[in-house]
C-alpha cells in the first residue's frame, strides 16, 4: 500500500509540473456564472464531469467520485453525498440547470437527494469550489454542483430521430441497469425522452465478503421539450422523475465501529422520490439590448422512512415531503471590457410531515409527533448582481453582492434572517498561458426547517431535539492560485482557507433515551477553520494519448462553545486520482487509474463517536482500475471496466459501509 501510494504522489507532482508548449486557447462557459464569461477571465476553480462519465454511473453521485477537489463519501449504497473543501450537505450548493436541489428539509450531514437526478439526463456537471456568495446565495459555503442536461439540437428543418438503447451488468453487486434516450424534432422544435432502470444486489466488498442488507432498485425517467422560434429564442419544458422505492440504511442495520449489534432491527428510505417540473425562457439581444433568462420550477422530494430502533415492538412509518417552488428572473450582458449580470431569486418551501408508530404484532397504529413540524414554510428572496470586468491587458476582476431575506416558519415561530454576501475576484495573465487567481468571498447559510425543527433518530446512535433560535452561519473565504492552459496541457494549483463562523452544530444535552440513544439538540455553537490545496493537470501526449490527475488536501481545526481546539468533523484526507487514456480514432481504446486516499487519524469528539468512522482512524487505501471499449462499427459501443482489481478492502473516510471489492462490469450501447 505505501509503495503504491508513493508511486501515486510520484506520478501526480510529474504531471503537474510538466510545462507544455503551445499556443493559448480560450473557451465560453454559459452556465458556471450564470452568464457567458470567456474563461481567461474566471478567477474561481471550477471542474467538469462530462457525459461519458455520467452515463458510465449508476447514480448521479457516482460520477463526482474522480471530480477534481471532490471527496465522495457514501452513508448507504444508492445515496452518496460530494464534500467540497471540507463541506457537505446543505453548506454545498446542488443545482439542476440553475434551480436549487437544496430544500428546506437538507441536512447539514450529507444528504441522498442528489442521487435523485437521472443520468440519461445529464450533459455533464460543473462543481465550482469557493464561496461564489453573490450569484447564489444560501448553502454556496464550500462551492456549488451544478448539473446540467441535455437538450436536444437539430440543423434540419426536417425531422430526424436519433436514440440510445444501453444495459450493463456487474459481478460485486450483481448489479443490472438498463435504459433508453429517444430525441426527435428538427430546427425549430425538438424532444427528448430518456428511462432508466438499476436492480443493486447486496454488496461484495473487498476480500469477499457481502454486506446485507445493502441492495436497492432506482427508476428514473425524464421528458423535454424544446422550441427555438428564432437564432435568438428558445423555450422549454423539463419534466423528471427519479424514485428508490426500497433502499436500505446500512450503517443502521449493521454493527458499526464499537458496536456489537445494530442500532436498528429497520431502516428503509420508502420510498426516496423527486419530482421536478422546470420552464425556461431564453432570449439573447431582447429587451433594453439584455440577454434574459427566465426559470419556473417545482421540485417534490418524498423522504419517507420505515424504522425500528433494535428489538423494539413498535415500528415507525413517516411520511416527510418538500414542495419547492422557484422563479428565477436575470438579465445580462456582453460589453466591450467584460460581462455582468443581474437578477432576482424567489424560492418558496413547504414542509409536511407525519408520523405513526405501528405494532408489528397486531399492526395497530399510534400517532406519534412527526420528524418535521407539519406546514412548515421557508421563503427566500434575494436580489445580486455580478460583473467582470478586464483591466488593461493582464488583468480582470469581478464583483458581486446579493440582499437575501429567508424566512423559516415553525408552526408559530418565525425565524427571519436578512443577510448581504459578496464575493471578489482577480485574475492576472503573466504570459501566454500562466495565470495568477485570487478570490475572496463572503457567504452564509441561513437556518432550514431541519436545522430548526428536526425530532427523531439521528446517525451515531443520536436523538435529536428541535430548536427555533438558531441564526445564520457566516464564513470568509479565500483562495490564491496559479493556472496554465494551452492547447494540449492544463495544471491548476490553488491554496484556500475558510473561515467558519455561527456553524450550527449538535450537541449533547446530557439526557439519553429509553432506547440508549443520546439526545442533542442543533445550536450556533462552533467555528471552525479549514484550509488546504488542491492540484489538477490534464495533459495530451502525442494526439491519442491522455494523463489526467488530481490531489486534494484538507485539513480542519474547530472549536465547540465551552470546548478546546479540535480537529474538524469528518474532514476528508490526502485524496487524489491519476488515469492514463489511450482515445485514438478508431475502434479500441482503454483507460487506466489510480485511486487513493491517505489515513485519516486527526477526528473530532463527534467522529470518534460516531459508528461509521474507525475511533483509531481511517487506514489509508489505493485502488486500480482499467476500461476498454471496442466500437465494431459506428452503432455499437462495447465496454469492460475492472474495477479495484486488488480487491483491496478499505472504506472512504466518513462513510457507513465498505466499497465495493473487485467488480467487473460489461456495458453494451447501440444508437442510431
Amino acid at each position: 500500500m505505501q509503495r503504491l501510494t508513493r508511486t501515486f504522489f510520484l506520478a501526480s507532482c510529474l504531471i503537474a509540473c510538466f510545462p507544455a508548449h503551445a499556443e493559448e486557447i480560450d473557451e465560453i462557459l454559459v452556465t458556471a456564472v450564470r452568464r457567458a464569461v470567456a474563461e481567461d477571465q474566471l478567477s474561481i476553480s471550477l471542474g467538469t464531469v462530462e457525459r461519458d462519465e455520467v452515463v458510465r454511473s449508476v447514480l448521479l453521485t457516482d460520477a463526482l467520485r474522480n471530480a477534481p477537489g471532490v471527496f465522495l463519501q457514501q452513508t448507504t449504497p444508492g445515496q452518496g453525498a460530494a464534500i467540497v473543501r471540507g463541506q457537505k450537505g446543505s453548506a454545498v450548493l446542488h443545482l439542476v440547470d440553475g434551480m436549487r436541489l437544496n430544500n428546506a428539509i437538507f441536512r447539514s450531514a450529507p444528504t441522498q437527494y442528489f442521487a435523485l437526478v437521472p443520468t440519461t439526463a445529464v450533459e455533464r456537471v460543473e462543481v465550482l469550489r469557493g464561496t461564489p456568495a453573490s450569484l447564489y446565495g444560501s448553502d454556496a459555503i464550500g462551492g456549488v454542483v451544478q448539473v446540467v442536461t441535455r437538450r436536444p439540437e437539430f440543423e434540419s428543418e426536417d425531422t430526424e430521430w436519433r436514440g440510445e438503447l444501453f444495459a450493463s451488468a456487474s459481478t460485486a453487486e450483481e448489479a443490472q441497469v438498463i435504459g433508453a434516450t429517444v430525441d426527435a424534432g428538427n430546427r425549430s422544435l425538438a424532444t427528448s425522452f430518456s428511462a432508466e432502470y438499476a436492480d443493486i444486489g447486496d454488496r461484495r466488498i473487498g476480500g469477499g465478503d457481502t454486506v446485507r442488507p445493502s441492495g436497492y432498485t432506482a427508476r428514473s425517467a425524464r421528458w423535454l421539450v424544446l422550441a427555438r422560434p428564432d437564432d435568438n429564442t428558445s423555450w422549454s419544458i423539463d419534466l423528471q422523475y427519479a424514485e428508490q422505492p426500497k433502499t436500505p440504511r446500512t450503517d443502521e442495520l449493521v454493527p458499526g465501529f464499537g458496536e456489537t449489534e445494530p442500532a436498528s432491527s429497520e431502516f428503509w428510505f420508502r420510498p426516496n422520490r423527486r419530482t421536478f417540473v422546470h420552464a425556461d425562457f431564453q432570449s439573447l439581444e431582447g429587451a433594453l439590448g439584455l440577454d434574459w433568462n427566465v426559470d419556473v420550477g417545482w421540485q417534490r422530494i418524498d423522504d419517507d422512512r420505515q424504522t425500528r430502533d433494535l428489538g423494539a415492538p413498535q415500528r415507525t412509518l413517516e411520511d416527510n415531503r418538500s414542495d419547492l417552488f422557484g422563479l428565477t428572473i436575470s438579465g445580462s450582458q456582453m460589453t466591450l471590457t467584460g460581462s455582468w449580470i443581474a437578477g432576482l431569486d424567489l424560492y418558496y418551501d413547504d414542509v409536511s410531515s407525519s408520523r405513526v408508530r405501528e405494532d408489528i404484532v397486531t399492526g395497530e397504529p399510534t400517532a406519534a409527533t412527526s420528524r418535521f413540524p407539519n406546514g412548515s414554510s421557508m421563503e427566500m428572496l434575494s436580489a445580486y448582481a455580478n460583473g467582470t470586468w478586464a483591466v488593461g491587458d493582464r488583468h480582470a476582476v469581478t464583483v458581486g453582492a446579493r440582499l437575501s431575506d429567508v424566512r423559516t416558519r415553525i408552526v408559530s415561530t418565525s425565524v427571519h434572517n436578512t443577510e448581504v454576501s459578496g464575493d471578489i475576484g482577480w485574475v492576472a495573465t503573466i504570459n501566454a498561458g500562466w495565470q495568477f487567481t485570487a478570490n475572496l468571498g463572503y457567504g452564509f447559510r441561513a437556518p432550514n426547517v431541519f436545522d430548526l425543527g428536526t425530532l427523531g433518530n439521528r446517525p451515531g446512535n443520536r436523538f435529536n431535539i428541535p430548536n427555533t433560535s438558531l441564526d445564520s452561519e457566516h464564513v470568509v473565504h479565500g483562495d490564491v492560485g496559479v493556472r496554465y492552459r494551452n492547447t494540449v496541457a492544463e495544471f491548476e494549483i490553488a491554496a484556500y482557507i475558510l473561515d467558519y463562523t455561527d456553524r450550527i452544530t449538535s450537541v449533547a444535552t446530557g439526557d439519553v433515551t429509553p432506547e440508549g440513544r443520546e439526545v442533542t439538540q442543533s445550536v450556533n455553537a462552533a467555528s471552525s477553520e479549514i484550509y488546504g490545496v488542491e492540484a489538477t493537470a490534464s495533459v495530451e501526449i502525442g494526439a491519442e494519448w491522455f494523463i489526467n490527475a488530481n490531489l486534494a488536501y484538507t485539513r480542519g481545526e474547530q472549536r465547540v462553545a465551552g470546548g478546546a481546539d479540535e480537529p474538524g468533523d469528518r474532514i476528508p484526507p490526502l485524496s487524489g486520482f491519476i488515469s492514463l487514456e489511450y482515445a485514438p480514432e478508431s475502434v479500441f481504446g482503454f483507460e487506466a487509474w489510480a485511486r487513493m486516499a491517505g489515513a485519516q487519524d486527526r477526528l473530532s469528539a463527534r467522529d470518534v463517536r460516531d459508528s461509521r468512522i474507525d475511533p483509531e482512524g481511517t487506514p489509508g487505501w489505493a485502488s486500480l482500475g482499467l476500461r476498454a471499449h471496442w466500437r465494431p462499427t459506428d452503432a455499437w459501443r462495447l465496454s469492460l471496466e475492472l474495477a479495484n482489481m486488488l480487491d483491496a478492502g478499505y472504506r472512504v473516510h466518513g462513510s457507513g459501509i465498505d466499497a465495493t471489492g473487485r467488480n467487473a462490469t460489461l456495458t453494451a450501447r447501440w444508437s442510431w
